[in-house]
């Protein structure tokens, strides 16, 4: 406000220097339009708080009753960040601040911040066909698949259990043999959650993933306890696999909310990172671009994919009914989350092993659970 007032009164000032130095004529043509509300609002908007290479730290809230729920479910860390500032941290079940743990499909997430940084630089559009990289696909079925096609999980690529084993567990090359699958659907006809499909993306990145990664977000976020692995064939792992910790990816998370900007620099476009933070289509609105979202429509859930034994059938309403419908995360196997609720100022992290049950520690729970304890 302090800097509102300033602004104000320094406009106010030209005004009656104007007025005093020549006719109401002169003082219209010379004085400044008076600003608008919107210019008031930017303004008075407080200026971002972004970490160095630790997180300022300043407990608020009270925790006990989610950590107590945290813990019982297999969790080994959460950390909760409010305005920039680590609010919280817990640590059970072996976790520890410096100690590194596969994050698993959150690794799709990262890989979404990446191809933003490419399609920022002007290397791919989103319509673009992946053929272009993907020389095997042309004048075949999959011509037509594009890079939204993948980020979005409507590229109409063979998937099934017996193939995700196959890529996981028996590929050397994995991006070899996601490229080498079937089309079993036109591209934007259906949503099915795959893991080979954001595999292609490797292909599409470019020569060193890993590198790019490490310099262009890893270094600028100071996230100095996360590694990205890849497969024997020396190729990037950009579906999961990724290590890192509650603390390094309340980073990832608090750039989300400042719409890509971290200290001053822009490290992925705001209108990348809101793509990627919305509803890419109608067949899962849950879904952007290899986030989760909670935009309101049909809602597509992956809860075997998760590691649990039985899907939900498709529903209409949102992901998370009780939490701001601004909300996203990036999600893993075992529901492993990076919470990002930008209305609020907050970003919380879970990690650990798989809960007893989907109904455990779902995106509704943990991050109305958060902003609850907050409260």
């Amino acid at each position: 406000m302090l800097v509102v007032m300033r602004k104000v009164a320094a406009w106010a000032s030209v005004v009656l220097v104007a007025v005093g130095c020549g006719s109401a004529d002169t003082a219209t043509e010379t004085a400044p339009a008076p600003l608008e509300t919107s210019q008031l609002e930017a303004i008075d908007a407080p200026v971002p708080v972004f970490p160095g290479a630790e997180w300022d730290i300043e407990p608020v809230g009270d925790w006990t009753a989610l950590d107590a729920t945290l813990q019982r479910d297999a969790s080994t860390c959460v950390a909760v960040v409010k305005d920039g500032k680590l609010v919280h941290e817990a640590y059970f079940n072996g976790g520890g601040p410096g100690r590194p743990e596969r994050v698993y499909s959150i690794t799709k997430s990262l890989t979404a911040l990446l191809v933003g940084m490419r399609v920022d630089a002007g290397d791919v559009a989103l319509s673009d066909r992946v053929s272009r990289w993907v020389p095997q696909w042309k004048d075949t079925r999959a011509a037509d698949v594009t890079v939204h096609h993948l980020l979005s999980m409507t590229s109409g690529r063979r998937w099934s259990e017996q193939t995700d084993d196959t890529l996981i567990n028996r590929s050397p090359d994995q991006t070899a043999y996601a490229i080498g699958l079937d089309q079993v659907a036109d591209p934007g006809q259906r949503w099915v959650y795959d893991n080979a499909a954001p595999q292609v993306l490797e292909a599409v990145l470019g020569d060193d993933v890993v590198e790019l990664a490490r310099t262009r977000l890893f270094a600028p976020l100071q996230m100095k306890n996360t590694t990205w692995p890849t497969d024997r064939a020396g190729n990037a792992t950009t579906y999961s696999g990724v290590r890192s910790t509650c603390r390094d990816l309340a980073r990832i998370g608090w750039l989300v909310v400042n719409d890509g900007r971290w200290a001053g620099r822009q490290i992925v476009s705001t209108d990348f990172v809101r793509q990627m933070t919305t509803g890419s289509s109608a067949l899962n609105a849950a879904y952007g671009l290899l986030w989760w979202t909670n935009d309101e429509g049909r809602v597509v859930q992956v809860l075997r994919q998760a590691g649990f034994p039985e899907d939900i059938p498709p529903y209409r309403g949102r992901l998370a009914p009780d939490v701001p419908g601004d909300a996203s995360w990036a999600f893993g196997y075992g529901n492993q989350y990076v919470a990002v609720v930008p209305s609020e100022g907050v970003v919380a992290v879970r990690l650990g092993r798989r809960p007893a049950t989907a109904e455990r520690v779902t995106f509704d729970t943990f991050t109305a659970g958060v902003l609850g304890a907050l409260e």
